[in-house]
């Protein structure tokens, strides 16, 4: 039997989706072509020969490239089974089987996988219905093994870290653990997940990242959503990784709320070759970070910054800064928050643009002020569509992206494309109160080298 497995996009990772299953699959004694679109072109003969095609849907953006190209799938090979698989499987289920899909795949994918090219096999011979009987959600235990990487694309066609000294880095992939304890309530991980979540055992991670070392890999970035959920497990990980690689540098993302609760573990990160940690603050309103049921308030975040700083561990925050909440005077807040603590340098430009997308299973679709703001689920781009009860703050985030775009194609500081934001939405503020506020001074660098980056921005 022949499976090929797709990924659409995966923020410039070599993508970890494709290479569990494809172990998966390949000691089941299946033939595996792997594919990933984000460097390579859609291979026609590989889609012709397929039993199953298997697209990878871990966020919006891959997802949506996948519902494009499934049509194209179907076209070239009519009688290929089709299935989505990943996180965000589940809450389009929907308008997968719309389009044709015979499988989907939620949570922990790859025994399904397996069971799904069982039924096939099956159906071959003796000619049972093809109908799935996989759960469409499997939080099941796994017993996880090591990826199987080797029908990607090279490591060095991927993203890389640059350095605070200015060097790059080639940048590994892999996870520790799935799904999250947590509930916040515009995640996309919360539908699937619901407070749980997996750990994948640390012989099976290391040698993962043992074979992405023999691939060219100088830098590991840690995919899980939250990697303190087991701090435990995350603390012996990292401990042997550094032992057996002591030059080899790793990123991580913890949330504001477990950065607290382990203050004391993050020296230890930083001793084992931590340059990144990634945090989903989302904002600085109390209000706002109470519906998104973020868990941590303003004064917290402070104090996180001073404790990265404390560990001289460098701290990349993520934000939404656009939502049907967000006030003119609260965006400009936000800005003053980032000057005020020097985190001008620390923050990705995208992150002033980013908007709250409401996909379909959100736990934001739960309150009624969200009810009564947003339109009906728009399947094409896979969101429930909202428009700012104050068009300014609408018009200013079509600005501030316009701003984005504009530095980032001329190679602007990080600094300079702040300046320009604080401007143009001190400018929009200022126009409803009559008084435009001066910009603050920006520092760079708290006394800190340059803060390491990754060369594909965050995104969803």
């Amino acid at each position: 039997m022949n499976v090929l497995l797709i990924s659409t996009y995966e923020l410039g990772r070599q993508p970890f989706g494709v290479a569990s299953p494809a172990a998966w699959l390949k000691r089941e004694g299946v033939e595996v072509r792997c594919l990933d679109l984000a460097i390579q072109q859609l291979d026609t003969d590989a889609i012709e020969r397929a039993d199953a095609v298997c697209f990878y849907v871990p966020m919006h953006t891959a997802t949506r490239i996948a519902l494009r190209l499934a049509p194209r799938v179907k076209e070239i090979n009519p009688d290929a089974h089709l299935c989505f698989y990943g996180l965000y499987a589940r809450v389009n289920e929907p308008l997968f089987r719309s389009i044709g899909a015979n499988t989907v795949l939620g949570g922990e994918f790859e025994e399904g996988l397996v069971s799904m090219v069982r039924r096939l096999k099956s159906a071959r011979s003796d000619g049972p219905e093809l109908k799935q009987h996989e759960p469409v959600v499997s939080l099941a235990r796994q017993q996880f093994i090591i990826p199987d990487r080797t029908g990607l694309p090279q490591l060095e066609k991927y993203a890389y870290i640059t350095l605070g000294d200015g060097s790059s880095r080639v940048a590994g992939y892999t996870e520790a653990s799935r799904g999250c304890k947590h509930l916040c309530r515009h995640c996309p991980v919360v539908p699937v997940y619901g407070g749980n979540f997996r750990v994948v055992p640390r012989e099976v991670v290391l040698a993962d990242i043992e074979q992405q070392v023999a691939a060219g890999a100088q830098h590991i970035t840690f995919g899980d959503p939250d990697f303190f959920n087991g701090p435990g497990h995350a603390v012996k990980l990292v401990s042997e990784l550094h032992e057996r690689w002591p030059d080899l540098t790793f990123d991580v993302t913890i949330k504001i709320e477990h950065l607290l609760m382990h203050a004391d573990k993050l020296p230890i990160l930083r001793q084992t070759g931590c340059v990144l940690v990634t945090s989903a603050v989302e904002a600085v309103e109390e209000r706002i970070l109470e519906i998104l049921d973020k868990r941590h308030t303003l004064a917290e975040f402070t104090r996180v910054v001073q404790l990265c700083r404390e560990a001289s561990l460098p701290l990349n925050p993520t934000f939404v800064t656009f939502t049907p909440w967000t006030s003119l005077d609260g965006y400009l807040e936000l800005l003053r928050v980032l000057s005020g603590l020097n985190l001008v340098d620390n923050v990705s430009p995208i992150q002033y643009g980013i908007r709250l997308l409401i996909p379909s299973g959100s736990r934001l679709m739960e309150l009624p002020e969200t009810q009564a703001l947003v339109q009906p689920f728009d399947p094409l781009a896979l969101v429930y569509p909202w428009v700012h009860p104050d068009p300014a703050v609408d018009r200013l985030h079509q600005t501030v992206l316009q701003i984005i775009q504009e530095g980032q194609a001329e190679n602007a500081s990080r600094a300079g494309i702040f300046e320009r934001v604080w401007q143009a939405s001190a400018k929009a503020a200022g126009n409803r109160n009559g008084k435009v506020e001066r910009m603050p001074s920006v520092k760079s660098g708290y006394g800190l080298p340059p803060v390491p980056h990754l060369s594909e921005p965050w995104y969803c």
